[in-house]
């Protein structure tokens, strides 16, 4: 048996310049599992992971509209919202495609919760920004009323940042394992699972924060021992020198080799650096390949034939 989990962004179900209505995502997302449904015939059990940011952004925007009508939902209830959401999508969308196909398997969304250690520095540093844009004026209401970290954000306006603590366990591991090895295909890790803190009596504590779908993803390959970590970008393979004249696109690159790019400012934290170091952690404990690519390519580069491949 092959295994692989593969982290698809919260941008493939909205596209750029979309709406991001309902129809649209549902059309993306038949794109999606058509496409992924060649790496299952390919003889791969899969875990499909993904990330929810246009997502959970108009989740907080429906909430901070509506405020004086319903109370609001705390960030950590939004995130579920929008996995659940999204995991219907996918799941529905992907058994229909399975039908289609005659491969007889089934589709199960698991709601994942990770849980994050309570004195990672970045509760006392958020630089995670979401949701919406505010005026100056609506943003000094919103951090005397209700205690928000924010940011300037250009000419856009001001935003609010949250924690990003990197995920220590997934919770349902044992549970997306067991559903794994019965060759379902399985949804977990939405939106990077949902922060939790583990509490002195082993009871779990929701938080306010966002974990990445990269980390959390590879905190699950690594738990779960899968042959192959796939995370899908917007781009066809990991650059060097990204966007400079003498940029070069990489096909391969060994751990080291990753490791002096990261270190030598090769790739950015707020774009290709998050999934060079989700590969790297999958690699150092025990994972055999990690693939970097595009949507486009996805199936070409499993196969070998695209894409960037990181091996130790």
């Amino acid at each position: 048996m092959k295994t692989a989990i593969i982290a698809i962004g919260g941008n493939a179900l909205i596209k750029e310049g979309e709406e991001g209505t309902i129809y649209q995502q549902f059309a993306n997302a038949r794109d999606t599992c058509a496409t992924l449904m060649d790496i299952v015939k390919d003889g791969y059990e899969i875990v499909l992971t993904h990330g929810n940011g246009p997502q959970v952004g108009f989740a907080l925007r429906r909430h901070e509209r509506s405020r004086d009508v319903i109370p609001p939902y705390p960030l950590g209830v939004c995130v579920a919202e929008t996995v659940g959401s999204m995991g219907y999508m996918l799941q529905q969308t992907m058994q229909n495609t399975v039908k289609r196909v005659g491969l007889g398997k089934d589709t199960v969304t698991v709601i994942t919760q990770v849980v994050v250690d309570a004195d990672d520095s970045s509760f006392s540093n958020p630089t995670k920004p979401i949701g919406q844009y505010f005026s100056k004026d609506e943003i000094d209401v919103k951090v005397r009323e209700e205690g928000w970290d924010v940011v300037e954000a250009g000419t856009r306006g001001w935003r609010r940042v949250v924690p990003s603590p990197r995920p220590i366990r997934v919770v349902e591991k044992d549970t997306i394992g067991h559903l794994l090895e019965r060759g379902k295909i399985v949804i977990a890790c939405g939106g990077g699972g949902l922060p939790v803190i583990e509490l002195e009596d082993g009871s779990l504590d929701g938080v306010e924060a966002v974990v990445d779908k990269d980390y959390a993803s590879s905190k699950l390959a690594q738990q779960l021992g899968v042959d192959d970590f796939i995370i899908l970008t917007n781009v066809d393979k990991v650059c060097i020198d990204y966007g400079k004249p003498d940029q070069k696109e990489l096909d391969s690159l060994d751990l080291s080799d990753a490791k002096g790019h990261l270190e030598d400012g090769q790739f950015p934290p707020g774009s290709m650096g998050p999934k060079i170091e989700a590969a790297i952690e999958f690699l150092e404990n025990g994972g055999k390949r990690v693939v970097i690519t595009s949507h486009g390519s996805l199936v070409e580069a499993v196969r070998g034939n695209a894409g960037t491949h990181i091996t130790r």
